[in-house]
């Protein structure tokens, strides 16, 4: 009998492993492995979540209008050229299953996101990588990277773990050198972390080789509930929405997300506080000899010595209750993600490094 065989390039998958949540022995832990909001979501979104139980009973709609309506109108944009998923790995899900598969590559940046190559071995195709410049996106790398059989080139702007980003100057001429039939996808995550930046909308709106995606897991505090946007070419949303499971959001992490992406002031402090805490950790672990690179989303990547100091920083960090993450596995061995806290969330993590340089002395 021959034997039971998955597709190609499953195999070759190297499963996800999110941020540690808890550590043995310490009750009062701190998690700033997985980026999320210290504030947690809006009390205009629990509110709607409270509400949205009494009908769990029903099915969802399954064109998620009011979602895409609440979005477009906040954003300026065509709802008709939105499509929401489970999170915004589930729409880069989607643009690897249409516009992917055995005897394409897939081309991604050398510390992007992990996700990438997982969803490329997933449908089959080749997962390419393109070097960074000292940790910043390189245009004229992922162009050299690119062949005639490259469909889709993803980029993290910001970049998810390095914090840093490209100009649109930069993306522009990135779309415009792309071989013919290559998609362009601007992976947002980060991008409500930056004062004044579309998220690529501009470029979507400019091009018909360029999509863009978004989450509500950062910035809204939504990471529990699982939802994300993208919005490109309607050409390439009729696509993607073919492919599309018709009750892939519950009505639950519809009103949510509704009501969170409509609380514009509370989305504005989420921000404020971030830019505050993000520039006080980085100015404070500096002072500590710890250097990181500008960052504009919600974490810093410190670097240490090297790998050794690295995971000796983290084992000191998690023995007093404080969880980073390390980031080997995105090629920075000496590096930790430390997601920007409240307050005194970010006072624990340079305490925590401050004492460990002086146990060291």
């Amino acid at each position: 009998m021959a034997p039971i065989t998955p597709q190609p390039g499953i195999m070759e998958i190297a499963l996800y492993v999110g941020g540690q949540s808890h550590v043995e022995g310490v009750s009062d832990v701190l998690k700033l492995s997985s980026n999320e909001n210290p504030f947690g979501p809006s009390p205009k979104a629990k509110q709607a979540i409270a509400e949205a139980v009494a009908e769990v009973h029903r099915y969802p709609n399954t064109d998620h209008a009011p979602l895409r309506e609440a979005i477009g109108e906040v954003h300026g944009l065509d709802p008709e050229r939105i499509i929401c998923g489970v999170g915004s790995d589930e729409v880069l899900q989607f643009l690897c299953q249409a516009y992917a598969g055995p005897g394409d590559e897939v081309v991604h940046t050398e510390h992007g996101f992990a996700m990438y190559p997982i969803l490329a071995h997933a449908v089959g195709a080749t997962p390419v990588v393109a070097r960074e410049r000292e940790r910043v996106t390189d245009v004229d790398a992922l162009l050299a990277a690119c062949t005639e059989r490259t469909k889709l080139v993803f980029i993290a702007n910001p970049n998810n773990p390095t914090g840093t980003m490209i100009g649109g100057n930069e993306i522009a001429r990135l779309a415009d050198g792309l071989p013919e039939g290559a998609i362009l996808v601007l992976d947002g995550a980060y991008a409500e972390f930056v004062e004044g930046y579309d998220g690529g909308v501009s470029l979507v709106d400019a091009r018909d080789n360029v999509f863009m995606t978004r989450t509500f897991s950062k910035l809204y505090g939504l990471g529990g509930l699982r939802i994300g946007w993208g919005y490109g070419p309607k050409e390439i949303i009729d696509v993607l929405s073919r492919i599309r499971q018709p009750f892939n959001l519950s009505e639950i992490q519809m009103a949510a997300a509704i009501a969170a992406v409509r609380d514009r002031d509370y989305a504005e402090f989420c921000r404020a506080e971030n830019t505050r805490m993000r520039a006080w950790l980085a100015r404070e672990l500096a002072a500590l000899g710890v250097p990181s690179d500008t960052s504009l989303a919600n974490f810093v990547l410190a670097r240490f010595a090297d790998v050794a100091e690295a995971e000796a920083v983290d084992a000191h960090l998690k023995s007093r209750g404080v969880i980073v993450r390390r980031v080997a596995s995105y090629g920075l061995p000496n590096c930790l993600r430390i997601t920007v806290g409240d307050e005194a969330g970010c006072k624990r993590v340079v305490d925590g490094i401050r004492s460990f340089q002086e146990a060291r002395q």
